[in-house]
């Protein structure tokens, strides 16, 4: 019932990937600092500097970034932060700068500092050494890009509001948590992320319409990956007789096929998405409870009428377990 089919296409990239920026960095493995601890900082870090530029005792030092070790200059996109080396009484590194945009030009006193380059929630981590005479830094990020998106069976197009994904850690712990990295990604938006596997959940709805995938980003690239949902989209209504209105103040209960309750709502209608399968819905209205049996093809939405009858009412102790 939650199988899903993937297809990627992988594109390679000439330039730097043109993306929106999304969110704060994850930092990378880097000259052996893999297990620095950032300190907190701002998504949208103002360009600072705690020194003047023509300060005749500091050093100009020009960072760049690349996705690839032979790529070419990222543009734009980058958030740069500097920082020393050496923790505060609070146990954080300072930051003594920062900027937004392509390549930077910072002046700095004479000295080891830690470089982080953050590129939508791809980043790496670098230190370096200033001195008096003009220098220049690349890093590169070992990044590429992710773009989702989901379809119904057949190809049909899903209602991009219903439809959401989030990212996730490859590696699973030992209780299968996985650390989540991005959530509620908009379907078709790219998100830069540092190459490598990452676990994609695409949730159709707000119920068990949820597909698996595990994708793989390679640096200077863009994969685009397009997952399959069987499901399909259900109305339920309490009548008095076939076609007729649907009756208000009803609530409502849906089992899966094993008999657990997987949704409960109120309402005249009950609408929701619901990956394909066999189902039992209860409508309780008054002291009345009627169900029926009901089964879920994918891509087939459909209005469910349950008849407000004796032939569908069952016996209020049992409706209650």
């Amino acid at each position: 019932m939650f199988e899903g089919m993937l297809r990627l296409f992988l594109v390679w990239l000439g330039v730097a990937l043109s993306m929106v920026p999304i969110g704060s960095a994850i930092a990378q493995d880097a000259d052996g600092i893999g297990n620095l601890k950032l300190p907190g900082i701002s998504t949208y870090a103002t360009p600072k500097r705690e020194t003047p530029l023509a300060l005749g005792s500091s050093g100009a030092i020009t960072l760049s970034a690349q996705l690839t070790d032979k790529g070419a200059d990222i543009t734009r996109g980058i958030v740069w932060r500097v920082f020393k080396p050496e923790t505060a009484s609070d146990g954080k590194l300072p930051m003594v700068a920062s900027a937004h945009g392509g390549t930077a030009v910072f002046q700095l006193e004479p000295g080891s500092y830690l470089v982080h380059a953050s590129y939508g929630r791809a980043g790496a981590t670098k230190r370096i050494t200033v001195g008096k005479d003009a220098k220049r830094e690349s890093l590169v990020l070992d990044a590429g890009g992710l773009k989702l998106d989901a379809v119904l069976s057949g190809g049909a197009r899903i209602p991009p509001k219903k439809l959401r994904f989030s990212i996730y850690e490859d590696h699973a712990e030992a209780n299968g948590d996985r650390a989540l990295i991005i959530p509620d990604v908009e379907p078709n938006s790219v998100v830069r992320l540092n190459a490598g596997v990452y676990h994609v959940v695409s949730t159709y709805g707000a119920v068990n319409a949820v597909i698996r995938s595990d994708i793989r980003v390679e640096a200077g690239k863009l994969t685009e990956a397009t997952v399959e949902h069987r499901a399909a989209e259900m109305t339920m209504k309490l009548v008095r007789e076939a076609g007729g209105e649907a009756i208000a103040d009803t609530s409502w209960s849906l089992l899966n096929e094993s008999g657990d309750p997987i949704k409960e709502t109120v309402g005249a209608f009950a609408s929701m998405v619901l990956a394909e399968g066999d189902y039992t819905i209860i409508a309780k209205n008054r002291d009345r409870i009627y169900q029926k049996d009901f089964t879920v093809v994918a891509g087939q939405n459909k209005e469910i009428e349950v008849l407000a009858s004796e032939a569908s009412a069952i016996d209020p102790e049992e409706g209650a377990d």
